[in-house]
């Protein structure tokens, strides 16, 4: 079956699949879509991807697989075809301070190569040009002087060093040498003048005076490493006419600083390496330090107001003592304690930030900030570094400037450019930059292949839309989408062939515009022979599949059904996929009737934004409205929202210590008394968190259990409906309701637990019921069917409304929460903000909402988001969908491009005014759709 060229899988039971059969072709672009939560991810990743990559480690000895992660076979009675897998997920890089885009991408290890064998080397202090030549060089240089030129061959002992240099003079006589040069002018030795101690000299032993002629070669090669020799690698020639110094070294050094280099190696320019990592900031390019802006929050208030944010803190006994310093040292330097902490000169404030040698008590007074540093340096309280880290942020290495690297590696230069500043380089740029070298035709021999891989993976980073992200750029701040499409840009140029692909919907984030370069990507993996299962909402990558796979007909219980199998002009067809009906455009979310009146609104203004690629722009964002912020990938987005206006009223609001992006003013923030950011983060890390317990719903419904008959009688609290502590739960699996036993070199192997048979109760809580229900059968239920249950209840119903309202009526209440979608979760999170009493003054936040929803779950969100704005709160999405982008009352686009082509301020206002802008993108995209 497998040489028949499809993947043919039969009875797929993972989670909510519901027994299905599929035959896959390969070598083929396969789309698998659906709902939210209808199975997609559960049939590509936890069924293909798991099982292809766990017979891989199946092939691999009993040794080997010990040190793998073990992988739990899927449950499904048979799958054939499958070829080595590889999944290119949208989890996030990691947080690790030390990966960038270009070690990611494997860019940086070539860079690093490229600069150890072609870059020149420059001396770091002087900026001098250095070469490193062999003996041989050396004598065929001073060949090539005209002849008859009279020279001296020197080699330097001395360069710029203080002292009479007795003992250097003894020790060139004792050498043999009959002469020496000091300062210019050549001596007989030995020296009769005696050198000024306390001045700069310099000493060259004179190895050899000969004139250029035929037959002297021979002569010359003699003197010439003698003096090598004796200069350590470095020689001076001196000419007479006209009269010059030429300096030659065999190694890398500076013959007018006497800086000397070590071997130019690849691993100099790691900032991983103690060889090339900054000796002051060990290679982060970062240090963490006491910010005097989080020590005085507020330079408005006096001393006796609390403006020393750390000496409010801790015991009554550390307070008073600190009083009392204080108090002594404003009776030395003579100022106020009630004048406002601006209001202090410069001196004073400087004396109490960071100490002064006026004597409080019997010692000097150490400094707010220095007394901060030993108390962080000495104590071994956990909590109280924890306490003490919230007045310190991370500012740039003052040693090498963020560039993470050594100095020294920091002056070998390839065309001008040090190997940090080709990583500040877009990728465009650097593409630009690298293809367009101008090198010698050594040079060319030498870098080809290095050179090469460099322009070849950055050209697969433009493929797939990332060319405006730079070189240096963190990891960590990557989102989902683009940390995923760098992975995608690896593969491709890895080249592999017969592989099967798993990726998570590789367009978010991707702009319309760039769309047609994912595409073209996706297309040349596949024409490489391999096969491509690819889990997406996105209309045009459905329209461009070979394959369409569409799970559903719901969620959760209700979907892990195939509703439809075959080709996209199959399914174009098709009468049962609601997939289909949106395709056709039977099916389609409306345009508003009306939109908000957004020109009399209270309006949040900020000015002068200029963090990254921001242009100094001013934005205004209406109050009371639903605003979304558009733009192409790298046009400024995330820094506007989440690093300027996020961490401004952050700041503003919660005394957050998140410093925010560089702006001039912000106003209107009086208006605000909330902001919140709902992302699609999972509600819970463990199996034990699920959507009750998030929401709260579990500890009322652990009251009602605790006040029924049976529980009174037996003295139930409510913490004994609880799976988490002892008591009520069942102590053979701790509440888990499952048991591992640990195989060795096998997987772990999970079975239901034969004590509660996975109910995590034990018996006796178990026996106590409401309207015959247990409480391991309550968390079995579904929102739709707790709706009924508890539909006199009314702290009960509202919440469970809340979450039936934004379309998760079909997830059960004790659902883990490592098992819900990332949609899922940030619907659960929207229906918690929507059951609180709302002020009508909060700002919501969400970059990218519409991640892993279908067109269906798109529609239900933009109802969520109407309601919450409904309620007099503002809405503010960073979306290239252009459905939600269609029923905002505000746009924002910024761009017009990605990286330094962007970050200006394209237009705002209504849908319909931006699609009259001729510079925006995403107006041209969005008439289309209005």
């Amino acid at each position: 079956m497998a040489e028949d060229g499809f993947i043919i899988i039969r009875g797929a039971k993972e989670h909510n699949l519901k027994n299905i059969d599929l035959k896959l072709p390969r070598d083929k672009l396969i789309v698998v879509t659906g709902l939210s939560g209808s199975g997609k991810s559960t049939l590509a990743f936890d069924t293909i991807y798991a099982e292809g990559q766990r017979r891989f480690v199946e092939s691999l000895s009993s040794y080997a697989r010990q040190f793998l992660e073990q992988l739990q076979k899927p449950d499904l009675e048979y799958i054939s075809g499958l070829s080595p897998t590889i999944a290119i997920e949208q989890r996030s890089s990691g947080a690790n301070p030390r990966s960038t885009v270009a070690t990611q991408t494997e860019i940086y290890d070539y860079l690093r190569l490229l600069f150890a064998r072609i870059g020149k080397v420059f001396c770091f202090r002087c900026g001098q040009p250095i070469e490193r030549q062999s003996s041989q060089e050396i004598v065929a240089k001073i060949t090539s002087l005209a002849p008859g030129t009279d020279i001296q061959i020197l080699a330097p002992l001395v360069r710029g060093r203080k002292g009479e240099h007795k003992d250097i003079f003894a020790g060139i006589q004792k050498s043999g040498f009959v002469r020496a040069r000091v300062d210019g002018k050549v001596h007989e030795l030995p020296v009769k003048a005696r050198l000024a101690k306390y001045r700069t000299h310099d000493i060259e032993v004179v190895v050899d005076r000969l004139t250029l002629k035929d037959g002297i070669k021979g002569r010359l090669t003699d003197s010439v490493e003698t003096a090598l020799k004796a200069g350590k690698g470095t020689i001076i020639v001196s000419r007479s006419n006209p009269p010059a110094d030429l300096v030659f070294s065999e190694n890398y050094a500076c013959s007018r600083c006497g800086v000397n280099y070590a071997e130019v190696e690849p691993r100099i320019f790691s900032f991983n390496s103690p060889y090339g990592a900054c000796l002051e900031c060990n290679g982060l390019g970062t240090k963490i330090k006491f910010d005097p802006e989080l020590v005085i929050p507020d330079r408005a208030k006096s001393i006796n107001e609390g403006a020393i944010a750390p000496w409010k803190r801790g015991g009554r006994g550390y307070i008073l003592y600190y009083r009392w310093l204080i108090r002594e040292l404003s009776s030395r330097l003579r100022f106020g304690l009630d004048t406002p902490f601006n209001k202090l000169s410069k001196g004073t404030q400087s004396a109490i930030l960071y100490g002064s040698e006026e004597f409080v008590g019997n010692k000097p007074f150490e400094g707010v900030i220095p007394h901060l540093e030993r108390l962080f340096r000495e104590s071994e309280s956990d909590y109280l570094k924890e306490e003490i880290a919230k007045f310190m942020t991370a500012s740039a290495c003052p040693l090498c400037k963020g560039a993470r690297l050594k100095k020294e590696s920091m002056a070998i230069r390839i065309n001008g450019k040090n190997i940090w500043e080709t990583t500040l380089m877009s990728i465009k740029e650097a593409y630009r930059f690298f293809d367009g070298l101008e090198l010698s035709a050594q040079e060319m021999a030498i870098g080809r292949q290095a050179l090469k891989e460099i322009t070849r993976k950055l050209k697969f980073c433009i493929d797939v839309g990332l060319d405006y992200l730079t070189l240096d750029r963190k990891s960590a701040t990557l989102s989902g989408g683009e940390a995923q499409r760098i992975r995608l840009a690896t593969q491709v140029g890895s080249g592999l062939v017969g592989v099967l692909y798993v990726l998570d919907e590789p367009s978010i984030g991707l702009h319309q515009r760039d769309n047609d370069k994912l595409l073209a990507t996706l297309k040349s993996l596949r024409d490489l022979g391999n096969t491509l299962l690819v889990v997406e909402h996105d209309e045009a990558t459905i329209l461009s599949a070979d394959y369409v796979v569409d799970l559903g007909p719901g969620a959760g219980r209700a979907g892990g059904e195939v509703v439809f199998a075959g080709t996209r002009e199959e399914l174009l067809k098709d009468k049962g996929s609601l997939t289909a009906k949106y395709l056709r455009r039977e099916l389609k979310i409306k345009v508003p009737e009306s939109r908000r009146e957004w020109k009399d609104k209270k309006i949040l203004e900020i000015r002068g934004a200029q963090e990254h690629n921001l242009k100094h722009i001013d934005v205004r964002f209406p109050l009371g409205t639903f605003i979304a912020v558009t733009g192409v990938s790298g046009s400024g987005k995330s820094t506007l929202i989440d690093e300027i206006l996020f961490r401004a009223l952050a700041q503003r609001l919660y005394l957050s210590k998140e410093k925010p992006g560089v702006f001039k003013k912000m106003s209107g923030a009086e208006f605000i008394d909330k902001v919140i950011v709902v992302d699609q983060s999972p509600i819970g890390r463990t199996p034990r968190s699920n959507p009750a317990t998030y929401t709260g719903v579990f500890n009322h419904v652990r009251d009602i259990f605790a006040q029924l008959p049976d529980a009174k009688v037996r003295g139930y609290k409510p913490g004994r409906f609880s799976f988490n502590v002892k008591g009520g739960r069942c102590e053979a699996c701790m509440g888990d309701g499952v048991r591992k036993i640990e195989m060795h070199f096998l997987p772990d192997v999970y079975v239901k637990c034969d004590i509660c048979k996975g109910l995590r109760f034990n018996e006796a809580t178990l026996a106590v019921k409401y309207k015959g229900r247990s409480i391991a059968e309550v968390l079995e239920m579904t929102v739709e069917e707790a709706l009924d249950l508890f539909n006199n209840i009314p702290r009960i119903k509202n919440t469970l409304a809340y979450l039936y309202d934004v379309g998760l009526g079909y997830i059960q209440l004790g659902q883990p929460a490592t098992t819900l979608s990332g949609g899922e979760a940030q619907r659960i999170k929207l229906s918690g903000e929507l059951s609180k009493r709302q002020t009508g003054n909060t700002l919501y936040l969400l970059d990218e909402p519409t991640t892993g929803l279908h067109f269906a779950d798109v529609a239900k969100l933009i109802e969520v988001l109407q309601r919450l704005v409904d309620k007099g709160n503002t809405i503010v999405v960073i979306e290239h969908n252009l459905e939600v982008i269609k029923s905002a009352d505000y746009i924002i686009d910024l761009g017009p491009e990605g990286g330094d082509k962007g970050g200006e301020l394209v237009g705002s206002g209504s849908p319909e005014e931006l699609i009259a802008n001729p510079r925006s993108y995403t107006g041209q995209f969005l008439k289309k759709v209005l």
